[in-house]
């Protein structure tokens, strides 16, 4: 049963150009879900970076990680996730069972995480599982410019709300075959609920990446 770390990283970023060699924390962005995977190689096997950018391929090779060139065609802005991990898998010779998908814009991580998960998604015989984290804010929409609530009623305690809960984009295991299906989550799949201070964070512009770097040293002291 090989189990492999895929982390999928292209070059092209409009709102934060070159993140993912962004230097946060003294390393570049990529190279933490790097560290993260080489921590758990009781459970990795191999690390894969899929890019189509020279820098980030040079980084992921100086950190440890083998790549696999991703082709322009599935490098687009609006190109799933799921094409860039089926490209790696294709490209491999040897027989994978399971894919952990570490996404560069999620670097932090609570240490314990994989392992727990991993448990969870052998005892529970998944073919895929992920990270959700519960939401506690009041929704609603706007219909002809009046605010409706969504998932409350007015005067509602915000404690007494019915749970709802969003993907964190943490941690996502995956069998390959379903991969092979063009899915990363399956319609059984298993959620894996955290409560942590890291699944508020997913790196999209500058100022998630000030947020990150706040975070970061708030827990070193």
């Amino acid at each position: 049963m090989k189990t492999i770390a895929i982390i999928p990283a292209r070059g092209g970023s409009k709102r934060l150009p070159q993140k993912n060699v962004k230097i946060l924390a003294g390393i570049p962005l990529l190279a933490h879900s790097i560290l993260y995977a080489q921590a758990n190689s009781d459970i990795i096997d191999e690390i894969y970076v899929s890019t189509d950018n020279d820098e980030i391929k040079r980084q992921a090779i100086l950190f440890g990680a083998k790549v696999i060139d991703r082709p322009e065609s599935l490098s687009g802005d609006l190109e799933p996730t799921v094409t860039a991990l089926k490209n790696v898998l294709e490209q491999l010779e040897e027989t994978v069972e399971n894919v952990v998908l570490l996404q560069p814009t999620n670097p932090l991580r609570p240490d314990d995480l994989l392992k727990n998960a991993f448990k969870m998604y052998e005892q529970n015989n998944c073919d895929s599982l992920f990270t959700v984290t519960q939401n506690h804010q009041k929704f609603g929409k706007i219909v002809q410019n009046k605010f409706v609530p969504y998932n409350y009623k007015i005067g509602q305690r915000s404690q007494d709300l019915e749970p709802l809960f969003y993907e964190n984009g943490l941690l996502y295991i995956t069998k390959a075959k379903l991969i092979l299906e063009d899915k990363i989550i399956s319609e059984n799949a298993y959620t894996l609920i955290i409560d942590h201070i890291f699944a508020k964070i997913d790196i999209d512009a500058q100022d998630d990446f000030d947020y990150t770097e706040w975070i970061i040293t708030k827990n070193k002291k």
